[in-house]
């Protein structure tokens, strides 16, 4: 069965707001990436069944917006504290346990855990961005695959696409 993991880091975050890391919320400039990266997953028909976010305010925010984009209710999205301060692994491991059912996932969180899982998983085939990054904020990997959630290894991917906000037209 065909299967599509996405990956999304939270979008630019507030450094400004006088608050702990948890409860930091998006910039307005991150909330305009997660929007364009909403309406890319829209015009590609790469809406997911089930989000997955860290709790954290910005990946929370971020996934709402995404969520809005597409047109999914906010029911659809699910907090998983773990993603906060995971390990690439870790959310190998979440990512792992997945329902057999779930055909299409997206996993909100945060560097540098995602980007080593994005890493992983492409096996050399992610590009940097011009400016020598590979997941900046609001970055979305996008992981098309055949088998199930408990076998996902770079050697079951069959094609890996990454999308940066900054790189899609009218950016």
């Amino acid at each position: 069965m065909k299967r599509e993991l996405l990956l999304l880091r939270h979008g630019k975050s507030d450094w400004d707001q006088p608050v702990d890391d948890q409860r930091r919320p998006l910039k307005k400039r991150g909330r305009k990436a997660a929007a364009r990266i909403g309406t890319w997953i829209r015009e590609q028909n790469k809406i997911p069944d089930l989000v997955i976010s860290s709790p954290a305010v910005r990946a929370l925010e971020t996934a709402r917006i995404v969520a809005g984009e597409v047109g999914i209710p906010e029911t659809m999205i699910q907090l998983d504290p773990a993603i906060y301060e995971a390990h690439w692994s870790d959310l190998l491991a979440r990512v792992r346990t997945l329902p057999k059912k779930r055909k299409r996932i997206m996993l909100v969180g945060h560097n540098t855990s995602m980007e080593e899982l994005l890493l992983y998983l492409a096996d050399g085939r992610a590009q940097p961005a011009a400016n020598g990054k590979i997941m900046p904020t609001a970055t979305l990997g996008l992981f098309c695959f055949q088998g199930s959630w408990r076998n996902l290894a770079p050697e079951q991917v069959d094609a890996v696409t990454v999308i940066r906000p900054r790189e899609l037209v009218g950016s």
